[in-house]
C-alpha cells in the first residue's frame, strides 16, 4: 500500500537535528530535481524578499517566510513527520502511532511537496515555505516542473498493491497514475450529507475533508490493514465503520473514485 498525502501549507518550527542532506532523503531519483528547486527558492528569497513574497503568495504576515527559505541550506531538520501539521497531521496523530502502526506508516505514507517532489515521513527537512501551486522565475509552475521527475520514480514507488491517492488537486498534477497502477489506485473524495428540507444534499467540505482523510489512514494504519486494491479498500472501510460509495472505473486503465460520507466530525 502506498498512500500519496498533501503536505500542510504552516509547517512545524524548524528542528534540532543537523542541515539538510538532499542525497539521504528517500526517492534518489528526485535528487537532480530538488537541487534544482531548492537552489532557486534559496536564492530567490536571498536575493529579492519583496519579489519572493509575491511569488510565493505570501502576506505580510507571512514574510518572515522568506527568510526562512533564504537558510534552507543551513536550517535545523526534523522528520518530515514532524515538520507537517494541520488538521489532516493533528488527525493523523503520527507521534501517538504504536511500533506496527509506525513502521506501516513509514513505509506506506509519501507525502507531496512543490520543494521536494515527494518525501516520506522519516526524512529529514527543514521546515520551508513554498506550495505546489508556486511558479518560480526560471523553472515555472512547479505542478508541471515536478511531472518528468515524478514520472520516473513513482511507478517503482507505488509497489504492486494499493494506491490511496489523498492529495488534494494542486499536488496532484505533479504525478498522475497510468496504466496497471493507476487501475490499483483509489482517489477518495470526502462529502458532508446534510438533510435540507427533507432532502439529502452533499458537499465537500475543506475541514471534514482533511480530518476525516487523516482519520481515515489512522485507522488503517492502526488495524494494520493494507488493502491489495481498491474493492478490498473499500470492504475495509466499510469494516471500520465509514460509510462509502465506489464505482469500478468503467475503462480500464483509470482510478477508482471513493467517496467517504460523513455527516460530523
Amino acid at each position: 500500500m502506498l498512500v500519496l498525502l498533501p503536505p500542510s501549507e504552516g509547517k512545524a518550527a524548524g528542528g534540532a537535528g543537523g542541515p539538510l542532506d538532499l542525497g539521504a532523503l528517500s526517492l534518489p531519483g528526485l535528487a537532480g530535481a530538488r537541487a534544482e528547486v531548492l537552489a532557486e527558492l534559496v536564492e530567490l528569497c536571498a536575493a529579492d524578499a519583496g519579489k519572493a513574497q509575491e511569488v510565493l503568495g505570501l502576506s505580510d504576515g507571512l514574510r518572515g517566510e522568506v527568510a526562512k527559505n533564504a537558510g534552507l541550506r543551513t536550517a535545523g531538520t526534523a522528520p518530515a513527520g514532524e515538520i507537517y501539521t494541520g488538521v489532516l497531521y493533528d488527525a493523523l496523530g503520527l507521534g501517538s502511532l504504536d511500533g506496527a502502526a509506525r513502521k506501516l506508516a513509514e513505509r506506506s505514507l509519501l507525502v507531496f511537496s512543490g520543494l521536494w517532489g515527494a518525501v516520506r515521513i522519516d526524512d529529514r527537512i527543514p521546515s520551508y515555505r513554498c506550495s505546489m501551486g508556486v511558479k518560480l522565475p526560471a523553472l515555472g509552475a512547479l505542478g508541471a516542473y515536478w511531472r518528468g521527475p515524478m514520472a520516473e520514480v513513482m511507478p517503482q514507488a507505488a509497489g504492486a498493491g494499493l494506491v490511496l491517492d489523498l492529495r488534494s488537486a494542486a499536488y496532484a498534477t505533479a504525478w498522475k497514475p497510468k496504466g496497471e497502477v493507476a487501475g490499483r489506485t483509489a482517489t477518495v473524495r470526502v462529502l458532508q450529507s446534510k438533510i435540507v428540507d427533507g432532502v439529502e444534499k452533499r458537499s465537500v467540505v475543506s475541514h471534514f475533508n482533511k480530518a476525516t482523510k487523516g482519520r481515515l489512514v489512522r485507522d488503517l494504519l492502526t488495524a494494520g490493514i493494507e488493502p491489495a486494491g481498491p474493492a478490498e479498500l473499500v470492504e475495509a472501510l466499510r469494516g471500520l465503520g465509514y460509510a462509502v460509495e465506489a464505482e469500478a472505473p468503467a475503462k480500464a486503465g483509470r482510478a477508482w473514485g471513493v467517496d467517504v460520507i460523513v455527516t460530523e466530525l
